[in-house]
Protein backbone atom coordinates (compact mmCIF):
# COMPACT_ATOMS: atom_id res chain seq x y z
CA UNK A 1 0.00 0.00 0.00
CA UNK A 2 2.84 2.39 0.75
CA UNK A 3 4.42 2.23 -3.08
CA UNK A 4 0.76 2.54 -4.17
CA UNK A 5 0.58 5.86 -2.16
CA UNK A 6 4.27 7.05 -3.78
CA UNK A 7 3.51 6.07 -7.30
CA UNK A 8 0.51 7.47 -7.49
CA UNK A 9 1.76 11.33 -7.03
CA UNK A 10 4.80 10.00 -9.55
CA UNK A 11 2.79 8.91 -12.10
CA UNK A 12 0.73 12.10 -12.25
CA UNK A 13 3.90 14.18 -12.02
CA UNK A 14 5.26 12.73 -15.17
CA UNK A 15 1.71 12.56 -17.22
CA UNK A 16 1.69 16.54 -15.98
CA UNK A 17 5.17 17.40 -17.66
CA UNK A 18 4.17 15.04 -20.74
CA UNK A 19 0.89 17.42 -21.02
CA UNK A 20 3.19 20.57 -21.05
CA UNK A 21 5.24 19.06 -24.06
CA UNK A 22 2.42 18.21 -26.21
CA UNK A 23 2.51 20.10 -29.94
CA UNK A 24 -0.50 22.41 -31.06
CA UNK A 25 -1.95 21.69 -34.01
CA UNK A 26 -2.55 25.92 -34.67
CA UNK A 27 -1.18 29.03 -33.51
CA UNK A 28 -1.77 32.63 -34.27
CA UNK A 29 0.43 35.51 -33.46
CA UNK A 30 -0.62 39.36 -33.39
CA UNK A 31 2.09 42.03 -31.86
CA UNK A 32 4.50 45.00 -32.95
CA UNK A 33 6.90 44.60 -35.65
CA UNK A 34 9.51 47.35 -36.69
CA UNK A 35 11.40 46.91 -40.43
CA UNK A 36 14.99 48.48 -40.53
CA UNK A 37 15.62 49.26 -44.39
CA UNK A 38 19.13 49.39 -45.90
CA UNK A 39 19.06 51.01 -48.98
CA UNK A 40 22.08 52.62 -50.88
CA UNK A 41 23.64 53.89 -47.87
CA UNK A 42 20.48 54.82 -46.32
CA UNK A 43 19.08 53.47 -43.38
CA UNK A 44 15.84 54.48 -41.54
CA UNK A 45 13.24 52.58 -39.38
CA UNK A 46 9.25 51.81 -39.98
CA UNK A 47 7.00 50.17 -37.08
CA UNK A 48 3.94 48.41 -37.50
CA UNK A 49 2.05 45.65 -36.18
CA UNK A 50 2.52 41.82 -37.71
CA UNK A 51 0.12 38.51 -37.89
CA UNK A 52 1.02 35.31 -38.33
CA UNK A 53 -0.75 31.63 -38.74
CA UNK A 54 1.37 28.66 -38.42
CA UNK A 55 -0.17 24.94 -39.04
CA UNK A 56 1.86 22.15 -37.16
CA UNK A 57 2.30 18.92 -39.16
CA UNK A 58 4.00 17.73 -36.62
CA UNK A 59 6.29 18.14 -33.25
CA UNK A 60 9.60 20.02 -35.18
CA UNK A 61 7.72 20.69 -38.77
CA UNK A 62 5.00 23.57 -40.17
CA UNK A 63 3.85 25.98 -42.03
CA UNK A 64 3.62 29.87 -41.19
CA UNK A 65 1.70 32.57 -42.91
CA UNK A 66 2.50 36.10 -42.11
CA UNK A 67 1.38 39.51 -42.88
CA UNK A 68 3.34 42.86 -41.40
CA UNK A 69 2.37 46.16 -41.62
CA UNK A 70 4.74 49.45 -41.31
CA UNK A 71 4.67 52.97 -41.61
CA UNK A 72 6.97 55.46 -40.92
CA UNK A 73 9.30 58.58 -42.41
CA UNK A 74 11.72 58.50 -44.98
CA UNK A 75 13.63 61.68 -45.37
CA UNK A 76 10.74 63.64 -44.52
CA UNK A 77 7.84 61.99 -46.46
CA UNK A 78 5.22 59.27 -44.49
CA UNK A 79 5.83 55.92 -46.13
CA UNK A 80 4.26 52.61 -45.37
CA UNK A 81 5.26 49.09 -46.60
CA UNK A 82 2.97 45.67 -46.19
CA UNK A 83 4.89 42.19 -46.62
CA UNK A 84 2.97 38.77 -46.92
CA UNK A 85 5.20 35.67 -46.95
CA UNK A 86 4.89 31.90 -46.62
CA UNK A 87 7.23 29.33 -45.74
CA UNK A 88 8.69 26.46 -43.65
CA UNK A 89 8.54 26.59 -40.08
CA UNK A 90 11.37 24.19 -37.66
CA UNK A 91 10.64 24.36 -34.30
CA UNK A 92 12.49 22.36 -31.54
CA UNK A 93 10.77 21.61 -29.11
CA UNK A 94 12.89 19.79 -26.03
CA UNK A 95 12.02 22.45 -23.19
CA UNK A 96 8.59 23.12 -21.86
CA UNK A 97 9.17 26.87 -21.05
CA UNK A 98 12.03 27.77 -24.08
CA UNK A 99 10.93 26.61 -27.55
CA UNK A 100 13.15 28.19 -30.74
CA UNK A 101 12.69 27.65 -34.04
CA UNK A 102 13.50 28.65 -37.52
CA UNK A 103 11.87 29.84 -40.42
CA UNK A 104 12.30 30.53 -44.42
CA UNK A 105 9.79 32.79 -46.08
CA UNK A 106 8.98 34.03 -49.55
CA UNK A 107 6.40 36.06 -50.67
CA UNK A 108 5.69 40.46 -51.75
CA UNK A 109 6.75 43.57 -50.03
CA UNK A 110 4.14 45.95 -51.34
CA UNK A 111 5.60 49.75 -51.05
CA UNK A 112 3.76 52.88 -51.26
CA UNK A 113 4.45 55.89 -53.53
CA UNK A 114 7.63 57.65 -51.89
CA UNK A 115 9.02 54.07 -50.56
CA UNK A 116 12.69 54.13 -50.90
CA UNK A 117 12.28 56.53 -53.70
CA UNK A 118 9.99 55.16 -56.36
CA UNK A 119 7.41 57.03 -58.27
CA UNK A 120 4.13 54.90 -58.13
CA UNK A 121 3.12 51.71 -55.98
CA UNK A 122 4.72 48.66 -56.06
CA UNK A 123 4.70 44.47 -55.53
CA UNK A 124 8.08 43.57 -55.12
CA UNK A 125 9.55 39.74 -54.24
CA UNK A 126 10.55 39.66 -50.32
CA UNK A 127 12.36 36.97 -49.47
CA UNK A 128 13.53 36.31 -45.82
CA UNK A 129 14.74 34.17 -42.95
CA UNK A 130 15.56 33.90 -39.34
CA UNK A 131 14.07 32.65 -36.66
CA UNK A 132 13.10 33.57 -33.01
CA UNK A 133 12.26 31.93 -29.68
CA UNK A 134 8.30 31.01 -28.00
CA UNK A 135 8.75 31.60 -24.01
CA UNK A 136 5.76 29.18 -23.13
CA UNK A 137 3.38 31.20 -20.26
CA UNK A 138 0.77 28.01 -20.41
CA UNK A 139 -0.65 25.66 -23.11
CA UNK A 140 -2.67 28.25 -24.66
CA UNK A 141 -0.04 31.70 -24.31
CA UNK A 142 3.27 31.91 -25.20
CA UNK A 143 5.45 35.49 -26.04
CA UNK A 144 6.90 35.53 -29.03
CA UNK A 145 10.51 37.13 -29.75
CA UNK A 146 11.56 37.39 -33.72
CA UNK A 147 14.27 38.48 -36.00
CA UNK A 148 14.34 37.84 -39.82
CA UNK A 149 16.35 39.24 -42.70
CA UNK A 150 14.59 40.32 -45.09
CA UNK A 151 15.59 40.94 -49.07
CA UNK A 152 13.87 42.95 -51.03
CA UNK A 153 14.77 44.07 -54.34
CA UNK A 154 13.39 48.07 -55.82
CA UNK A 155 14.74 50.49 -58.36
CA UNK A 156 17.09 47.16 -59.74
CA UNK A 157 19.00 47.72 -56.50
CA UNK A 158 18.84 44.82 -53.56
CA UNK A 159 17.64 45.80 -49.81
CA UNK A 160 19.28 44.03 -47.38
CA UNK A 161 16.68 44.60 -44.46
CA UNK A 162 15.97 43.28 -41.03
CA UNK A 163 12.81 42.66 -39.30
CA UNK A 164 12.33 42.27 -35.83
CA UNK A 165 8.90 41.62 -33.53
CA UNK A 166 7.56 40.39 -30.33
CA UNK A 167 4.22 39.45 -30.17
CA UNK A 168 1.53 36.96 -27.86
CA UNK A 169 1.02 34.04 -29.57
CA UNK A 170 -2.26 31.71 -28.84
CA UNK A 171 -2.18 28.06 -29.29
CA UNK A 172 -4.64 25.53 -29.98
CA UNK A 173 -5.87 22.42 -30.69
CA UNK A 174 -2.87 19.41 -30.19
CA UNK A 175 -0.91 17.52 -32.38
Amino acid sequence: MKRLIWFLPVVLFCCAGAQAQETPAWELTGGYSNLWVHYAGTNFRLNGGNGTLTQNVNSWFGGRAEFNAFRGSQSGVNVSAYTLTYGPVFTYRKWDRFVPYAQVQIGAIHGNQGYLGISQDAFKLDVGGGGGVDLVVNRQIAVRVQAEYMLTRFLGLNQNNLQTSVGLVYRFGRK
